[in-house]
């Protein structure tokens, strides 16, 4: 073979990769919108109206990030959505939690204290006779052998928590907190930590 045949050789088998990697860096984003949508599905579900990814400011000059708030019958809903795989031991007054997987053992945070924060803003944000509640929801690639704390829930059992049961009472329910939410949207940006 000729240097020239090597070349062609050689910029077909590069093309080759290229081309490979690009429908492989194409399936990965496809993948990563499929689960967006299926997430916003979730929320859209068990909710009239919603903000995602959004800083709220604390009333000190600084700011909070809140992944999700719904506006439902509940209420507003504050959530701090965790996409944890393994099983997770935790409780209210554990200062970490331990996730195992596998052979892997790691701890992160308690998440309740940063979602009290979360939501003591918003119900400054909403005002007097609002109900806010909060939720650490985690996706379910994290398992809870021993049981859950109350304010934690699962992605796939937030319809039977905050289902809107009826469509007309909730209607109207979910009427007498729209002015709040509204207050909050204004005071809200959008937040650099969004999900991708």
């Amino acid at each position: 073979m000729t240097t020239d045949d090597w070349l062609a050789v050689g910029g077909g088998l590069g093309l080759a990769a290229a081309t490979g990697a690009a429908a492989s860096a194409g399936l990965i984003a496809y993948r990563r919108h499929r689960a967006r949508r299926a997430l916003a599905e979730r929320f859209r579900a068990v909710s009239a109206d919603r903000l995602q990814d959004v800083l709220l400011p604390d009333g000190n000059g600084g700011w909070f990030h809140v992944d999700f708030l719904l506006l439902n019958a509940a209420g507003i809903v504050v959530i701090d959505l965790r996409d944890v795989q393994g099983l997770i031991f935790g409780s209210e007054q554990m200062t970490e939690w331990t996730v195992i997987d596998r052979q892997l053992r790691t701890t992160f945070a308690n998440p309740l204290g940063p979602l009290y924060d979360r939501v003591a803003v918003v119900k400054q944000l909403a005002g007097d006779g609002v109900p806010v509640l909060g939720r650490v929801v985690f996706t379910a690639r994290g398992q809870f052998p021993k049981g859950h704390p109350t304010l934690v829930s699962r992605l796939d059992t937030l319809a039977q928590e905050f289902g809107q049961g009826d469509p007309e009472l909730a209607s109207g329910i979910v009427e007498r907190y729209r002015e709040p939410f509204a207050r909050i949207r204004e005071a809200a940006s959008p937040s650099p930590l969004r999900r991708r």
